[in-house]
């Protein structure tokens, strides 16, 4: 997930279960050292989009508000977002970070993770050989070279994209990728497209939409202490879930929880 504002964290539908309670790290790098500056904070109202489809992965956005409001400091501080509508062009860097597996299969890292990943566009990532119909407007692909992708575990976690200001945005919350395996040729790793749900964030938060740019990270270089501050955690972030759809072109989409 990522924090948005002292008190919002922005993740994906497919990670929240009624079923469960959740905590929320922040500030976080290594998950087995105790951290100056981490805090964990009990998850109060979750918010899961009204349109979310499990059986789709259509609306794949949840909104978390924190039990209490976080204190800003040096290693905790809200991520910017994206102005509404705004389409990444075709190839441009951006970064996904979580602590997903680093290979198919593998062990969970301890250490946050980062890779970058190239914006595959609309016109690309639905062929018929990529992802098809599965991938619509809402959604952002990234990726997809066979070498380098989101994996299981970096589910709900940010994709990191830097403007022309030199602002880093969250473009994208990791939703889906590929059951063949975490990095499989031409199935990039499928986001949530932020920028889709600029109004929907607002309404549900009660942010005025210039509160959600005001007071967030303004850095102009990207290394894993700038996503120490904005990647928060699930406890449950090691849960998986598979999704199989066998009438889609691909057969098998699995959601990386």
């Amino acid at each position: 997930g990522t924090l948005i504002s002292p008190q919002w964290v922005l993740t994906a539908a497919h990670c929240i279960s009624s079923s469960n309670t959740y905590r929320v790290e922040l500030g976080k790098h290594n998950l087995k050292e105790v951290e100056n500056g981490s805090e964990a904070i009990s998850a109060g109202k979750i918010v899961v989009h009204e349109k979310w489809s499990s059986l789709f992965i259509r609306n794949d956005i949840a909104l978390v508000k924190l039990a209490n409001p976080v204190t800003v400091s040096d290693t905790i501080m809200p991520a910017c977002l994206p102005e509404e509508g705004y389409t990444l062009p075709h190839d441009y860097p951006c970064y996904v970070t979580g602590w997903g597996r680093t290979i198919t299969g593998g062990a969970l890292p301890d250490i946050l993770q980062q890779a970058l990943l190239p914006v595959v566009d609309h016109a690309t990532c639905t062929k018929f050989d990529w992802w098809g119909s599965q991938v619509k407007e809402t959604m952002v692909c990234a990726g997809g070279d066979g070498i380098v992708s989101g994996c299981n575990g970096d589910s709900g976690g940010p994709l990191n994209c830097q403007n022309a200001d030199g602002v880093w945005e969250v473009q994208g919350i990791v939703s889906f990728g590929s059951g063949l395996s975490c990095n499989y040729p031409k199935k990039p790793t499928v986001f949530t497209r932020v920028t889709s749900y600029i109004s929907w964030i607002s309404t549900v938060s009660s942010l005025l939409l210039n509160s959600l740019y005001a007071g967030c990270i303004i850095i102009s270089v990207h290394n894993l202490q700038v996503n120490q501050s904005y990647s928060v955690l699930f406890t449950n972030y090691s849960i998986f879930l598979s999704v199989y759809r066998p009438w889609l072109q691909t057969k098998d989409i699995q959601t990386w929880t």
